[in-house]
């Protein structure tokens, strides 16, 4: 019985790096299921060739220059493109992904991932997934979108508890279950505990889904904390 033939995902570059541009697209080419149908300087040409070519993927670059990867977004949202698009950049803040998904991005995967793992991300949002960082995620990105929720108005928040809410404040600042164990004077196993309440209540299922929902959620707001540090990947 033959292979099955999967259908080719057309994709379109944007990074202001020509060397980055060129090698990315030797590699995605190396992969007969993906084919780069063209590459742009900033994210006006990314728009341009979005509007001209309509891929089945935009990899933009978050950081360019006249228009970055937040200012395309915005663009192409108003546009009603149906393209997919995945931030691929080399640094990016919780609240910066929070507004790219927000604004219809559909993966964000940083440069320096493997590039197997960028291949599973490309394959993963083509087929209709989301992804962030090394993982996808699904129900949340879709809560996330929405301007409002029927959570507004601080209502997540009440239902945590004190401990749980140092528990997710820790999560957001990359703590490992070893870290907040040692943190709180607790076991591993209680905080394994806390973790599970905590996903029940908010009906997340992840790690990375909670950091991003307490960001979005202000779940943090008045603790006294400095601000949200990336979420370790």
């Amino acid at each position: 019985m033959a292979a099955p033939v999967h259908p080719v995902v057309r994709i379109v570059i944007a990074d202001d790096h020509p060397l980055f541009r060129e090698g990315l697209q030797r590699l995605l080419e190396s992969d007969p299921e993906f084919l780069v149908v063209g590459q742009g300087a900033d994210g006006i040409e990314a728009v341009q060739l979005v509007r001209d070519l309509a891929p089945d993927i935009l990899l933009l670059d978050f950081a360019m220059p006249r228009a970055n990867g937040i200012a395309a977004l915005r663009e192409l949202a108003r546009s009603g493109s149906v393209t997919r698009v995945v931030l691929l950049t080399a640094s990016i803040e919780q609240e910066e992904s929070v507004l790219a998904l927000q604004l219809g991005a559909r993966g964000i995967v940083l440069k320096d991932s493997s590039i197997d793992l960028v291949f599973r991300c490309i394959r993963s949002v083509a087929s209709g997934q989301y992804w962030i960082g090394h993982e996808r995620v699904s129900d949340l990105v879709e809560a996330l979108r929405r301007e409002k929720t029927a959570d507004a108005d601080g209502a997540p928040k009440l239902r945590l508890t004190a401990r749980e809410r140092d528990v997710v404040g820790a999560i957001v600042e990359g703590a490992t279950n070893k870290d907040i164990a040692q943190q709180f004077g607790v076991s591993e196993q209680t905080v394994k505990n806390h973790l599970s309440n905590i996903f029940d209540k908010l009906g997340l299922s992840n790690r990375l889904e909670l950091a991003l929902y307490a960001v979005h959620h202000r779940l943090l707001e008045d603790d006294d904390r400095g601000g949200a540090p990336a979420v370790r990947q």
